[in-house]
């Protein structure tokens, strides 16, 4: 970052000295090209005082003194069209050059964030496996122990398995994702999902509204999952509250599906909405944050909706919260 912030400022430095240095060569191109006008005016002069006719026309009106103020004139607004052009090829430049460096930076520290979550999240689980691991070894155990130890360390395995799959899956996003395409009933999809979360999370009261009759959708089982499973667990994970709810609306309107999942978490800022669905993009700073993450998920998310011609949204929740939205097309 360092030698990225030098570059800048010998870039920038090389630039501002151009600019000056081309104003300055235009204040003399302009100072040169009125001292010439001052001496053609003169010699003007003194050829038609050197005429000695007393019906001489004033020196102003006639044609030649007319052609070179007109000359000079071409001459100034050149000067002025040309200086004007390159003042803004360099402002540009200058603009264009901070904002590289601005994208440097906030890839640089996205980059520093995802490295500082990754390993959190892979040392996390693995330090709590180890130590299940060690104590099964060490300890005689009852059977009720053993099975609430064997259990934690499974929920640790799944969750680094899920880190995985994530991290395999947004490298398949970068080079070709095609969905595995299938007929799907979405009431069926939302059926199951839902009674994972709630066995997982008992404690958050969950309220869902699905159509009746729902009609089937083309797409992809395994990754429509992931991007409902997802979002519930961002929604319940990013709540801080001591009573975390999560609403689900399921309609269809229109030749589509519309999918409204809502929390009364402490919601996204309305200038953050629209980066959270970037590569690694997380709100705050790693350091101070409280929820760990990578920031795929919302990543992964968002281009599977894209792959299956659908649309996402986020807006904010009322009393608080967020509510995200996504339409998926009937037939694509």
């Amino acid at each position: 970052m360092k030698r990225l912030f030098s570059l800048r400022l010998f870039s920038l430095a090389i630039m501002v000295y151009m600019l000056v240095a081309f104003l300055w060569w235009a204040y003399l191109l302009a100072q040169k090209n009125q001292l010439l006008l001052n001496t053609q005016i003169e010699l003007l002069r003194v050829q038609y005082d050197s005429a000695g006719t007393n019906e001489m026309v004033a020196l102003e009106n006639t044609d030649a003194y007319k052609a070179v103020v007109a000359e000079n004139r071409r001459q100034h607004k050149m000067i002025l069209g040309e200086g004007a052009v390159f003042s803004c090829t360099l402002l540009l430049g200058l603009w264009l050059i901070h904002r590289s460096y601005r994208r440097e930076m906030s890839a640089a520290r996205q980059q520093s964030n995802f490295l500082l979550s990754i390993t959190h999240e892979l040392k996390s689980p693995i330090a709590s496996i180890r130590l299940v691991l060690e104590t099964l070894l060490k300890r005689e155990l009852n059977p009720e122990q053993s099975k609430r130890l064997s259990t934690n360390a499974l929920k640790e395995t799944n969750r680094l398995n899920e880190l995985v799959n994530d991290l395999l899956f947004s490298a398949k996003l970068e080079k070709a994702y095609k969905p595995d395409i299938e007929r799907l009933d979405l009431s069926l999809l939302f059926n199951r999902i839902l009674q994972d979360v709630k066995s997982i999370h008992p404690e958050v009261e969950f309220s869902f509204s699905i159509e009746d009759n729902l009609p089937e959708i083309n797409g992809d089982r395994q990754a429509l999952t992931s991007v409902f499973s997802n979002l519930i667990e961002n929604g319940i994970k990013y709540n801080f509250s001591n009573e975390k709810k999560i609403g689900l609306k399921v309609q269809s309107l229109d030749k589509r599906i519309e999918i409204d999942l809502a929390d009364n978490g402490s919601g996204i800022p309305l200038e953050e909405q629209k980066k959270i669905f970037k590569k690694f993009y997380r709100v705050g700073n790693e350091d101070t944050r409280k929820a760990k993450g990578t920031g795929l998920g919302l990543y992964i998310v968002k281009e599977i909706v894209k792959a299956h011609k659908g649309q996402i949204q986020v807006g904010r929740n009322h009393p608080k919260g967020s509510i995200f939205k996504i339409i998926l097309p009937l037939n694509h």
